[in-house]
């Protein structure tokens, strides 16, 4: 099956493996699986290392993020035109005012995939397309 990570589960994943759900955990070991990274939840990250408000021993350069990600067998997928005209039709519920959040399921909506998130807000989006699993811990 193929799925797209929220920043905040690559995260969890790289560094704090218990803030994961067993389902979610069992998931993303899965090598069946296929689970993409949105170039918008690296970017996010850049900016978040960059302010220091998230720390990764690995990741001294932005290069190491995608190393990981290769290191770790997922891939890397790219935000295009098609993601961007998904991402115009999308109706934010009244609380969750995330851009990036929105960008990354847009990018998920758009190419079909299950998006997984510890973000309970995008369990929402489902009557506009979004396939989700909530990582609740």
């Amino acid at each position: 099956m193929r799925y797209f990570i929220d920043t905040n589960i690559l995260l969890f994943f790289v560094s704090e493996e218990d803030r994961l759900s067993k389902e979610v955990f069992d998931l993303l070991w899965d090598s069946s699986n296929t689970i993409n990274v949105s170039t918008r939840s690296i970017e996010e990250l850049v900016y978040l290392l960059r302010i220091g408000k998230v720390k990764v021993s690995r990741w001294k350069e932005t290069k190491d993020i995608f190393n990981h990600i290769d290191e770790l067998g997922f891939s890397v997928d790219y935000f295009k035109k098609e993601h961007i005209l998904t991402l115009g039709k999308l109706i934010p519920i009244h609380d969750h005012k995330d851009p990036v959040d929105h960008a990354i399921m847009a990018h998920a909506i758009t190419n079909k995939a299950t998006l997984i998130s510890s973000d309970g807000k995008m369990r929402f989006y489902g009557n506009q397309g979004l396939n989700f699993v909530w990582n609740r811990i």
